[in-house]
């Protein structure tokens, strides 16, 4: 009886391992033979995401849509004819406010010259919108190298209730003395729109005027802010 159960032990055990080797074999043999065989097939699954196209109509004419909030309907109003002038006549695009959608729609036509007048024509309306003078704003569309930097005040430091009205009031100073400053300066124009700041110039202006108001949000007091600002700004004009 020991005899014959130790032979059945002996038969079982071995089938078992066997086939556990012969599975494990045979899985890897696949694999192996899918990566070395059909390498074409792999590269055939591989995603090949296209290049990023604009956003087209049907006709092939592009457009950009610039959102418009309820606050601005009736500056915008206001301001129609002096924002449509430019994108119309000098940038040769078609321009509309889209009441359902309450965007403004930009888009070329047969007329358009420079694909190129698209997006300047948007970052100007996108300018107005923000809160820049119509002037200010359409010197994006006459000069290349101007941005807009938009940041808000907690970018800087975490501050709420009072302590955010009081960073404010720093920022702006006495009706609107520190702002003022600040532009003359840095030759740049800036936008307090409650806790956002919204700054239009070229890049090494931008980075001044940034330093500046991060100082006047940080607790600087503007007279200190000034002698900094006169350095900084005297260093610049020198380079250039």
């Amino acid at each position: 009886m020991g005899e014959e159960q130790g032979t059945s032990e002996e038969f079982v055990q071995p089938k078992k391992k066997a086939l556990k080797r012969k599975m494990d074999v045979d899985e890897s043999v696949d694999t192996t033979g899918e990566l070395a065989g059909d390498e074409e097939t792999l590269a055939v699954l591989k995603p090949a995401f296209p290049p990023l196209k604009k956003e087209k109509l049907s006709d092939g004419t592009e457009i950009r849509k610039v959102p418009v909030p309820s606050h601005r309907y009736s500056p915008l109003k206001e301001n129609w004819m002096k924002i449509f002038e430019p994108i119309v006549e000098h940038l040769r695009l078609q321009v509309r406010f889209n009441l359902k959608t309450r965007n403004v729609e930009i888009r070329t036509c047969k007329d358009t010259t420079d694909i190129q007048n698209l997006q300047k024509a948007a970052d100007f309306v996108r300018a107005f919108i923000l809160g820049f003078e119509v002037e200010d704003a359409l010197a994006l569309v006459r000069l290349d190298d101007l941005f807009i930097d938009s940041f808000e005040i907690q970018d800087v430091k975490m501050l709420k209730g009072d302590h955010l009205a009081r960073a404010i009031g720093r920022v702006a100073g006495k009706g609107g003395r520190t702002k003022y400053t600040v532009e003359n300066v840095t030759k740049t124009r800036i936008v307090l729109a409650d806790s956002k700041i919204h700054v239009l110039g070229s890049y090494q202006n931008i980075a001044i005027a940034r330093r500046a108001i991060c100082n006047l949000i940080l607790g600087s007091p503007p007279s200190k802010v000034y002698g900094t600002l006169r350095t900084v700004a005297a260093r610049s004009a020198e380079r250039f």
